[in-house]
């Protein structure tokens, strides 16, 4: 297509988008007049009107009239007005999300033979063109490996109710683009549509209460259900399909590369809800899901299975199956009833199997074992269809199912487990203290610490006796790995694998693990002197400190014959967690990026000199201050001699809604990983190390640490600084919102090291500060600028060749873009204290005008975000709708703190509050 017609058709497509928003606007202003009269329509758009004026142009007499207005609405039209303008942006992500789908499909439909850039059928292509032979392809797909996470981390602030209002909407907004609908069917729709918008108006969208640990697991299985067991097998099916047309001589089975985990029901890091028996009951869950699509899928399938014996002819190896079920089985009662149509009674039979899966008072041969055998009941068939010349049925259901089994098995997703390396210490030393091994085990230097327990490991002997009562917290601790040890027996070796230590900061905090471990039969010492372990420890390094120390700590643990013994003998590789929230949280962006980075490069090292393969799990969270950004992005930031075994990373909170409500964008999204995945893999075969990199880094360095102070001389070490937050954000709000299990600090404490990275990123969002995905990084800029043009000319060009400069500048840029510090100041004049509030806003404003002003030097740019437009315009035409919802969210704190102030309290102002902030949520959608 030539670039006329790429732009033409780029317009076309826009077209489309703001017809979707004007057209669910108008739905939504109807919904108002009905629900509000025209007044609330009036007092909306007025506001809307100021709001824009004032984006396009600042007229303080016009400022002054909008803040009065907001200030003077009476309480019954304001709550009206917040959720007006809430649902607002719920209808735009919407039509956002549509959109995405629709670009792509116009992309496919308009661009004949040529193939979409960051598609997998692009790396194929290039591989092919490349001259890359058959087997480094193969052996690339046999090294890949990701495995997305899911975490209960309580950043979706949207309730179940009403994203199922959301995915009926999006469905029915597709079906407005059929250009063959009637005018009668659109009308139809129309009304449909407005009998959803309505619904959402009357449906609440605050929670009542906190949600319980397995309403998350059912929240996150949602993604599962609706989408992943779909579109996963899809992008297989894309890869394999690639690779036939690109190397058609050969034959492809790709590896299951690509799969997802989860926490919910398995992180107890802080969180006293996840019991041992909420993890049982989790694992539970997962199987029953699993179990319930493959009966639904097999379902489906008998009314494409009616080929008859009097016309095909099917292998003895299904008719001697049959016979085998039929003997097993005895009288089914839903067994297919006629005898020529073969393939409907194995189907039948193996329902039936699927049925009992799982029930210990059902004989082994009446249910399926394990996914192998299940697998092998599809081989039969699969190989009886092709007989016959069925490819089309064999590939198109038994092949997908075949698939899917591979990677869901009968546990649907690995449950990781999460606990703080201090409660592990706390029961370790009561255990101890108990069998008279040592009396005071905290208290023991990290040398007798780590001799100690290496003793333990090496000892057959346990040093835990059913006889003995052990406090709570420790019984709880003991029933976790007990939990672990049975759940590999019941729902399979793969339901749970790995086990994180939040704070790691030793080399003993993972000795513990295998400890208890050891206790649990989950590590065991053979008579021939080898040793079986079936949970891997697994540290979590989260501070700047923890990222200094974990090249040594590995060290060290590798250098212990009875740890390294516990890693897999033909694998060799140990999982390592890396925290992108706290190491913000402790250092500042800039900081966090570099020690990221060069923890990364040194854990790296240590692995090799060890001949341990490293599989890094990088914690990032969707919000630009963790680590938020897109995930193929993301795995292209790493440096590709660190991706080793593969690499896991954590999908959080309204990061799962973005990416995996719909289809057409999990696809997209998963499908971009595959690229990156694959593209990476490429890029570590042959390393090219930019000449210039020593340079760079060394430059690098002396920025980071500059940054560092000056982030840790607000943050940490000036006195008013917790007084400004605590005053200038809807901190203390935000834990009312009943969006998590998880209380919002690990202990009751007002520590600023107690609060977690979620509320301390999520209550700088919703005053539009963003302070964590940007501040200080201006400073260190400056320090290695310093106003001469031949370091400029430096940064330049490290931005230009130097892939982990663009990424980390461009993050900037967007957190720039979405912080607004005129707003801002509207908060920070919440400070009691006048004084405090002008000086640190002032620091505030001052280094957000600095970084502003160096970013635009280091790109060449006019404004922020010039250089991604299209994000630039979403932000520029959001924005207008977002700031009556912060003005008001102002208000209402101010008059909420008030009363608190007076031990009052009002729970109509309260629910306004939180109602601004869910809009708020919406409206700055990868910031939340």
């Amino acid at each position: 297509m030539s670039e006329n017609g790429n732009a033409q058709q780029k317009q076309t497509t826009n077209n489309l988008l703001r017809r979707d928003v004007r057209f669910l606007g108008h739905i939504l202003g109807e919904v108002l007049v009905h629900q509000g009269g025209h007044e609330l329509l009036d007092v909306v758009e007025k506001i809307r009107e100021m709001s824009k004026s004032l984006r396009a142009h600042f007229v303080p007499e016009i400022y002054d009239e909008f803040k009065k207005t907001i200030s003077l609405l009476a309480p019954e039209i304001r709550h009206q007005v917040i959720r007006a303008f809430a649902i607002y942006f719920q209808l735009v992500n919407i039509a956002e999300q549509n959109h995405r789908i629709r670009r792509k499909r116009d992309y496919e439909r308009t661009s004949g033979e040529i193939v979409q850039p960051g598609s997998i059928e692009s790396i194929v292509q290039e591989l092919k063109n490349n001259n890359v032979p058959y087997r480094e392809v193969q052996d690339i797909l046999q090294a890949i490996s990701l495995e997305l996470v899911m975490t209960a981390h309580p950043t979706e602030a949207m309730r179940r109710a009403v994203l199922d209002i959301h995915l009926r909407i999006s469905d029915d907004m597709m079906k407005l683009d059929n250009p063959v609908l009637t005018h009668r069917e659109r009308e139809q729709l129309r009304e449909k549509l407005l009998g959803e918008v309505l619904n959402l108006w009357q449906t609440d969208e605050l929670r009542d209460r906190k949600p319980t640990v397995i309403d998350e697991v059912r929240n996150g299985l949602f993604y599962f259900d609706e989408t992943l067991f779909d579109v996963l097998p899809e992008v297989y099916y894309e890869l394999e399909r690639c690779l036939n047309k690109y190397y058609p001589q050969e034959q492809w089975h790709v590896p299951s590369f690509l799969k997802f985990g989860s926490w919910i029901g398995g992180d107890r890091d802080g969180n006293p809800s996840v019991k041992a028996k909420v993890t049982w009951e989790t694992l539970g869950l997962h199987r029953q899901l699993a179990l319930q699509k493959y009966e639904e899928i097999l379902k489906e399938m008998l009314g494409h299975m009616s080929f008859s014996k009097n016309i095909v002819q099917v292998s003895d190896e299904l008719l001697q199956s049959i016979q085998e079920d039929r003997e097993a089985l005895g009288n089914v009662q839903d067994v297919w009833r006629n005898e020529k149509e073969p393939y409907r009674i194995k189907v039948t039979y193996m329902i039936d199997k699927i049925h009992h899966t799982g029930n210990p008072g059902v004989p082994a041969a009446q249910k399926y074992s394990s996914p192998a055998e299940l697998i092998a009941d599809l081989e039969i068939i699969d190989r009886s269809l092709r007989n016959h010349f069925a490819h089309y049925v064999a590939d198109k259901y038994i092949k997908k199912l075949i698939r899917q089994v591979e990677l869901f098995g009968f546990h649907l997703a690995a449950l990781d487990i999460r606990q703080h390396s201090k409660e592990h210490e706390n029961a370790m030393a009561e255990i101890l203290s108990k069998m008279g091994i040592v009396e005071n085990y905290a208290e023991l230097s990290e040398t007798a610490k780590i001799k100690l327990l290496t003793d333990i490991l090496e000892d057959p002997r346990p040093i835990t006796s059913t006889y003995l009562d052990y406090s709570e917290n420790t019984e709880e601790c003991l029933n976790v790995y007990r939990t672990v040890y049975s759940a590999q027996q019941e729902f399979g070796r793969g339901c749970i694998n790995s086990y994180l230590i939040s704070m790691t900061q030793g080399a003993s905090d993972l000795l513990e693990v295998l400890v208890f471990a050891k206790e649990a039969g989950l590590y065991r010492k053979e008579s021939d002197g080898s040793v079986t372990c079936t949970l891997q420890s697994v540290p979590l390094f989260e501070t700047i400190d923890d990222l200094h120390a974990a090249p040594e700590i590995m060290n060290t643990l590798f250098e212990i014959p009875a740890y390294k013994a516990s890693l897999d003998p033909e694998t060799q590789m140990h999982e390592i967690m890396l925290g992108y929230s706290d190491s913000n949280k402790d250092g500042g962006v800039i900081t966090a990026n570099w020690e990221l980075r060069m923890a990364l490069r040194n854990i790296t090292e240590t692995g090799k000199k060890h001949g341990v393969k490293l599989k890094f799990f990088h914690g990032r969270g969707g919000a630009l201050g963790r680590g938020g950004m897109p995930l193929n992005r993301s795995i292209l930031a790493q440096p590709a001699d660190t991706l080793g075994c593969g690499i896991k990373i954590t999908e959080q909170g309204e990061v799962l809604s973005s990416r995996y409500s719909l289809q057409g964008i999990a696809y997209r999204s998963l499908e971009q990983a595959t690229f990156a995945l694959i593209t990476a893999s490429k890029m570590a075969r042959s390393p090219q190390a930019e000449p210039s990199e020593a340079e760079w880094e060394a430059i690098m360095k002396g920025i980071s640490e500059q940054a560092q102070t000056k982030y840790q001389d607000l943050i940490f070490r000036d006195p008013d600084f917790l007084t400004f937050f605590k005053e200038s954000t809807p901190l203390p709000e935000i834990g009312e919102l009943n969006i998590g299990s998880r209380p919002s600090k690990r202990k009751n404490s007002d520590r600023f090291e107690d609060l977690r990275a979620i509320p301390w990123v999520f209550a700088w969002t919703q005053s539009r500060y963003l302070l964590p995905a940007w501040y200080a990084a201006g400073t260190g800029l400056q320090s290695f600028y310093q106003g001469k043009a031949e370091n400029m000319e430096m940064l330049k060009k490290m931005y230009e060749e130097w892939s982990f400069f663009r990424s980390m500048i461009d993050n900037l840029q967007m957190a720039l873009s979405k912080a607004d510090l005129l707003i801002a100041k509207e908060y920070s004049d919440m400070v009691k204290q006048s004084e405090i509030a002008e000086r640190i806003f002032g620091l505030i404003r001052a280094e957000y005008d600095l970084t502003s002003s160096l970013i635009l030097q280091i790109t060449g740019q006019q404004e922020i975000l010039d250089n991604v437009p299209v994000i630039q315009e979403s932000i520029r035409l959001r924005n207008p709708y977002v700031d009556p919802l912060s003005y008001m969210q102002v208000e209402l704190l101010a008059e909420l703190r008030a009363l608190r102030d007076n031990n009052e309290d009002d729970a109509l102002l309260l629910r306004e509050v939180l109602l601004t902030i869910n809009g708020i949520a919406a409206g700055l959608r990868n910031t939340g």
